[in-house]
């Protein structure tokens, strides 16, 4: 059972009876495809199944189709084995991540020419990201058992190898790489003692897929851990020797899937596509038994049984979540008093009610709650993750809310916290302190809207808030959370442009470009950065390039001061308009009418539903805002109006 997780991507409900004949139909109706695609994708689809997907998904490209709302990415390969039959998988894969997968391959073992040369597909292709598939066997990594310096110098010219295809990629494209782990040899010579010995294969792949770790963290790069995957399943499984020799296959085609999911999991995060909150079930799910049934006494939960203590791993696996900034909330078909019991008062219980950031137990049904719950949160349902051990409830939720994910779980509920993990929702790219209190920041708004509901008298309740925001334009502190919120930020997002950390250095670098990154405090906490703008001047105008903000904080009146602020600031450069451009997506239908509601000026509809719009700053009225606010980094109004003029 434990393989079958991951090489038949157990979380993922079985493909259904009519897959083909849906596949052959897809395309005679081209309406919501993007969706259908994902829906379909949102299976665990064996090669076969995901080769003819992916034949759909090109020739619906062909026809020229709109796969809206999935997200179109480009993709470069590049490796020492055979890449072809990779590719459909993850074309197939991605569009079960909201992703619209292009590939362009180099060709077979010409990774280094492909990475160095300025004309090459890779370069030409202008590719988001480039996977550098490379295994040992394609690097200069000879075994040189009982010689220490030997073995330190093969693994520096290994990592040496790694670094110039980095680095040649880095130089002639801004794409990112995505640098693979090296799956370790089966075959031992030493027996034991090859973890001991420089030198021998096990050594020096350990001490190379350190050096790739090191070496991608705090770049914008990224690491697809295939190490980890191929140990995970076993690597006398892995590694085919036949398939080797043969086709020169990297790895037995049975784990084509869960490789293609892993790469489209990255994909995904780089796009701000990874989930948010959990929702957890909580009898059965959190506690074995039914708690308005068995009463307090009659749940098993903790240590000393083996049902209690596959429960408390469930509680564990969430509290880990929760710590990296996974929101937590419950929603259960039960009685309100009776369903906090035992978060109040099991002594075995590791969650408590403050770890859970909206509490939904009643008697609706579960998608009503789930609804409810993404509302209170200010997040997307495509932002979530429901538990359930109840397979009604779960198939309820996927048909009605198909943006929310939804894993099957086995009968056996020692392999629920397993299986939550494996199917990789909540894939990071990168960790910084503003992630690790995520999950607060999200609580502490719930606890917002709540007393908003109860306030009436909206202005007074933003007043009582006690908000005070920090202004400054980019700097290197902020840069990663920066680039972060660009690429993750959707539902108010007027562009939804996608820049890089270098992309963000430049900008700020340029003297022809204002930049903003804005804080906001209250006294609930710290809500950390929640909004950034771009703004590139042409003549006498501001260009709006990007302007983004959290939906946490949407009805707070923040987008009105930060504009008082874009108008004071422009207003002390000479900048005599503010142009705002609005291209709708799937997602950010949200501010359709931001621009109109802050007072511009509509200049002209475009194609496909973009608009134009203009403001013009002498003529803007200054407001009184519930809002204090702090300006770091800024030089005063008077040396900016001086800089402007000379």
């Amino acid at each position: 059972m434990s393989n079958a997780l991951y090489s038949q991507l157990a979380w993922l409900p079985a493909t259904p009876d009519d897959f083909s004949a849906t596949c052959r139909h897809l395309l005679s109706e081209p309406t919501e495809l993007g969706t259908r695609l994902q829906r379909l994708a949102n299976h665990a689809l064996d090669e076969n199944q995901l080769n003819r997907l992916a034949k759909v998904i090109d020739k619906a490209r062909e026809a020229g189709h709109s796969l809206a709302p999935l997200t179109p990415f480009r993709i470069g390969i590049i490796s020492n084995a055979t890449s072809h039959f990779i590719v459909p998988a993850l074309v197939a894969s991605a569009a079960r991540h909201g992703i619209a997968l292009e590939c362009i391959e180099a060709d077979f073992d010409q990774v280094m020419q492909a990475a160095l040369s300025p004309d090459s597909p890779i370069h030409r292709a202008r590719c988001d990201a480039v996977l550098v598939a490379v295994d040992h066997r394609g690097l200069p990594l000879a075994s040189t058992p009982g010689d220490p310096q030997a073995a330190q110098a093969a693994v520096e010219a290994a990592l040496g190898h790694l670094n110039m295809i980095r680095n040649g990629l880095r130089s002639h494209s801004k794409a990112i790489c995505i640098v693979q782990t090296l799956p370790r040899p089966v075959e031992s010579s030493f027996g034991s003692f090859d973890f001991v010995l420089p030198g021998t294969p096990r050594q020096l792949i350990d001490e190379v897929n350190r050096g790739i770790a090191l070496s991608v963290a705090g770049t914008e790069d990224l690491l697809l851990d295939v190490a980890h995957i191929a140990e995970t399943v076993g690597l006398a499984d892995w590694h085919d020797t036949t398939l080797w020799n043969m086709a020169k296959l990297p790895f037995a085609s049975a784990f084509l899937p869960l490789y293609a999911d892993h790469v489209c999991r990255l994909i995904a995060a780089v796009r701000g596509k990874s989930r948010k909150c959990l929702i957890l079930d909580l009898d059965n799910t959190l506690w074995g038994g039914v708690i308005g049934d068995d009463g307090l006494e009659g749940i098993v939960i903790g240590q000393g049984d083996a049902t209690g203590e596959a429960h408390l791993q469930v509680q564990r696996t969430a509290l880990a979540l929760r710590d990296r900034g996974v929101v937590l909330a419950v929603s259960s078909k039960n009685t309100d008093e009776i369903a906090r019991q035992p978060f109040r008062k099991h002594p075995e219980m590791l969650l408590r009610e403050d770890h859970i950031a909206v509490f939904q137990a009643n008697w609706n049904d579960k998608a009503t709650n789930i609804k409810a719950i993404a509302e209170e949160l200010s997040l997307g349902l495509d932002a979530m993750v429901f538990l359930d051990d109840n397979p009604v409830e779960r198939g309820l939720v996927r048909r009605m809310l198909p943006q929310v994910a939804v894993p099957e779980l086995p009968d056996n509920a020692a392999l629920y916290a397993r299986t939550l993990l494996a199917a990789g929702y909540f894939e990071a790219i990168a960790f910084s302190g503003e992630d690790r209190q995520r999950a607060e920041f999200y609580q502490d708004n719930a606890r917002r809207v709540t007393l908003q509901k109860q306030a009436g008298d909206v202005d007074a309740y933003l007043v009582s808030l006690n908000m005070q925001m920090t202004l400054q334009p980019f700097d290197d502190t902020g840069r990663a959370r920066i680039a972060q919120l660009i690429n993750k930020s959707n539902q108010f997002n007027l562009t939804t442009r996608r820049y890089t950390e270098a992309d963000v250095a430049a900008a700020q670098s340029d003297p022809e470009v204002f930049t903003l990154q804005v804080r906001l405090a209250d006294t609930f906490g710290d809500n950390g950065m929640i909004s950034v703008l771009i703004c590139r001047r042409q003549g006498d105008d501001w260009h709006i390039d990007t302007w983004l903000m959290s939906c946490r904080v949407l009805g707070r009146k923040v987008e009105v001061a930060v504009l008082q602020e874009l108008i004071s600031q422009a207003a002390a450069r000479g900048v005599l308009r503010l142009i705002g451009n609005y291209l709708p997506t799937e997602k950010n239908k949200l501010v359709e009418d931001h621009y109109a509601k802050l007072g511009f000026t509509l200049l002209e509809t475009q194609g496909a539903g973009s608009t134009l719009w203009e403001l013009r700053v002498g003529g803007a009225a200054s407001v009184t805002l519930p809002i204090s606010i702090q300006r770091i980094g800024f030089a005063s109004t008077a040396e900016a109006s001086d800089a402007a003029q000379s």
